[in-house]
């Protein structure tokens, strides 16, 4: 009993995590379609950071996904 109460909780601290990072990776994409909307000039700068800002939301995903299960 008490091995699937820790099972499932770890499971819902895994999925919060993931989620999370899922919608961090969608709002760093929203704005960094605004930003090169407003100002096309400036794309590249804008691609390198959303990109870093998308790799370091993902890292926390999966940070949580390994933190939780264990």
């Amino acid at each position: 009993m008490i091995t699937t109460i820790a099972e499932l909780s770890g499971n819902i601290a895994s999925a919060f995590g993931l989620l999370g990072a899922a919608i961090g990776v969608g709002l760093i994409g929203l704005k960094a379609a605004e930003a090169v909307g407003r100002n096309p000039g400036a794309s590249g700068k804008i691609l390198v950071q959303a990109i870093i800002g998308m790799a370091l939301a993902e890292g926390l995903g999966i940070l949580a996904l390994f933190l939780a299960r264990a």
